[in-house]
């Protein structure tokens, strides 16, 4: 067979013909099957998936990276966009019925109805989708020594994301059929099978596979310096293993955010330091997906100085590597996705808990609509927050499938987390005002204060209003001390400290104000555009001289 380079360059002159990939029948059915399978499927589709399974079974990494990432997504464009990829049975007939290769040739094939074919996936390939995860899980953990499989990095992330991915679509799909009179047949058939897409079965698989590569105890050496390879084992030196670990922490975290355990969600990552760049960090979707959900898992816990650096953090790395997600246009819509969604998400923090983040940053959230969305959140719209919110959170899922028929069942996770949300948000709401007035004075008397606030004489009946008054500055004084990391590999870790521009305290019905923080150092800034503008001049002087 030719290397993969000639076939790559063949793949793009390719032109099928209706006798490769057509409709013609002979009105015999046996002779129609055989024809189907023979001929139906375009000639460049077998030598793709004939080299493809070649390339597994010899270990050509990079040659299955290259397939992976870039040849299968274009033979999907332009042979399968809305419909389904050839079947096992078909295949097979290629690929002399290679099982492991069939395993992860059914992942892919898989993974494209729930993404493309109109319609989604029927139940049974819901069920036949489970069965084949659990085929190749207990391929990879069924035996006493490592399994001679090798797969790029962006498809073992990716394949543990689908993973979780395809249960929360289950959990969806199987709370809309309690509500569908017309599919009473597989509302008994799930019922049923009440062990597929089962949480308990899904958080097992992921723990397992943590367990085998004991990717914990490698990052926690690997956090104090030490050799990771000393503490692998046979497992977590076997690249499979150590990545699937890897990945399957995220995944943990990304289930557990779903079900609205925030405070496990953090945990599970408590031996990866999540504000710097690790060896195991090396797929882009992965830390971006990390970063969402930890810091999604840190608002939702009050602490908001740990979710605005989580998001500018990666926001900013997502600015600088833009080209890279460009060139991988499969992966465009879910980074896309999920960066306006984080943008959302710091654009709420950023009102409860207003501190400075990175001028790139801050550009973005006022040329587009972020800025009036702000504007509005600022000013107590709990319309605007509650929809800024929606937009942005995960999916959520219950842990228990419905016991009866609930016409909300389905919307009820995510009405449970409003709810909560929206309480801390009305907890909140006077202090933006309460802020912007403070900033004015040094010293102010509690009863003018409450005129600015409530009017004059609200209700005749100013003592009231103060009395409300002081509950709200304490209110202030509460919410704006929030435990921040400091140091530590865990998440969870951190001391409280007050993040806000100023502070006061109240004596004899006075309230005495002070800034907290330095003024901003203008010449640093300065300097920096001088530098970026510098930069830019050289960058287009070298242009022209090209």
């Amino acid at each position: 067979m030719n290397s993969y380079e000639d076939y790559d360059q063949g793949y793009g002159n390719y032109e099928y013909s209706q006798y490769e990939y057509g409709d013609l029948h002979t009105g015999d059915p046996q002779r129609d099957i055989e024809y189907d399978r023979h001929y139906k499927m375009p000639e460049v589709v077998k030598k793709f998936l004939l080299y493809f399974c070649n390339a597994l079974n010899e270990g050509l990494i990079d040659d299955l990276q290259n397939m992976y990432e870039n040849t299968f997504p274009k033979l999907t464009e332009k042979f399968f966009d809305k419909h389904a990829w050839p079947d096992e049975e078909e295949v097979g007939h290629i690929v002399d019925n290679d099982p492991i290769f069939l395993i992860l040739y059914k992942e892919l094939y898989y993974r494209h109805i729930y993404a493309r074919v109109s319609g989604g996936p029927s139940l049974e390939q819901r069920f036949r989708s489970f069965y084949n995860y659990c085929d190749l899980f207990n391929y990879i953990l069924g035996f006493k020594a490592p399994v001679p499989l090798e797969l790029p990095d962006q498809w073992l992330w990716e394949l543990v994301d689908e993973f979780v991915y395809q249960f929360q679509s289950f959990s969806q799909y199987r709370a809309r059929l309690m509500n569908n009179q017309d599919k009473d047949n597989e509302l008994d058939c799930v019922k049923k099978n009440n062990d597929v897409w089962n949480v308990l079965g899904v958080l097992n698989v992921l723990h397992s596979l943590v367990d085998k590569s004991n990717i914990k105890r490698q990052l926690e050496v690997f956090a104090s310096g030490g050799d990771p390879e000393s503490v692998a084992g046979e497992f977590g030196r076997h690249s499979l293993y150590k990545m699937l670990g890897y990945f399957s922490l995220v995944g943990l975290l990304r289930l557990h955010s779903m079900l609205g355990d925030y405070y496990q969600a953090i945990k599970v990552l408590e031996n990866i330091e999540l504000h710097k760049k690790s060896q195991y960090s090396n797929v882009p979707a992965c830390q971006i997906t990390t970063s969402y959900y930890v810091g999604f898992a840190y608002m939702m816990m009050r602490r908001y100085a740990d979710a605005i650096r989580t998001f500018s953090s990666i926001l900013l790395y997502i600015q600088r590597t833009k080209q890279l997600f460009q060139s991988r246009s499969y992966q465009n819509d879910q980074i896309n996705k999920q960066t306006e969604q984080m943008y959302h998400l710091l654009a709420i923090c950023l009102v409860l808990h207003p501190q400075c983040v990175d001028e790139a940053i801050q550009q973005v959230l006022r040329d587009k609509n972020y800025h009036e969305k702000m504007y509005k959140m600022q000013y107590g719209d709990l319309e605007e927050f509650e929809a800024c919110f929606i937009f942005a959170c995960p999916k959520f899922l219950p842990p228990m499938p419905p016991m009866q028929s609930q016409d909300d069942y389905v919307k009820e996770a995510m009405k449970y987390q409003t709810h909560v949300f929206m309480d801390e948000v009305r907890q909140q709401k006077m202090i933006p005002t309460i802020r912007s007035y403070l900033k004015l004075y040094t010293t102010l008397p509690l009863s003018k204060l409450a005129s600015f606030i409530y009017g004059q004489d609200r209700n005749g009946d100013m003592e009231k209003n103060i009395a409300e008054l002081r509950i709200h500055l304490l209110c202030f004084k509460h919410k704006m001390k929030n435990i921040v990391w400091t140091k530590g590999t865990s998440g969870l870790e951190g001391s409280f400290q007050s993040d806000s521009e100023l502070d006061f305290y109240i004596d004899n019905d006075m309230i005495h104000i002070a800034d907290t923080k330095v003024a901003p150092p203008y010449g640093d800034f300065f300097i920096r555009k001088i530098h970026k503008f510098d930069e830019l001049n050289r960058k287009l002087h070298y242009t022209k001289i090209q």
